[in-house]
């Protein structure tokens, strides 16, 4: 017997991959922000010299992976006097996407 495509339950694992997929994602993202962040505190606090080559290189891959999405929301906060709170901001949307992305999709597994 073979499910029709829109039977309930006919995409179920493939399904549970994608979502398995997509979580993986924005977990890891969430990491860069988190490394991004820090090694900023790092660099401001004279923790690490950005004139070490390997410190220069992780910054630079951690700007670029993380400012096009950190950008949009700094445009959109009030400075806060040095203060750069997108970080949490993102990670929290990314969460409540996840959620979202979970509760919506869960009839569907």
């Amino acid at each position: 017997m073979r499910l029709r495509a829109g039977a309930p339950g006919s995409h179920g694992p493939r399904m549970r991959s994608i979502l398995w997929l997509i979580d993986n994602i924005i977990t890891l993202y969430v990491y860069l922000l988190i490394a991004s962040a820090v090694l900023s505190w790092l660099v401001a606090f004279n923790v690490v010299n950005v004139r070490n080559p390997i410190v220069s290189q992780i910054g630079e891959f951690l700007y670029r992976v993380t400012e096009p999405a950190l950008r949009p929301i700094r445009r959109i906060l009030p400075n806060l006097g040095g203060i750069d709170i997108s970080p949490i901001i993102l990670v929290l949307g990314l969460f409540f996407l996840r959620n979202l992305m979970f509760e919506l999709l869960a009839g569907m597994v």
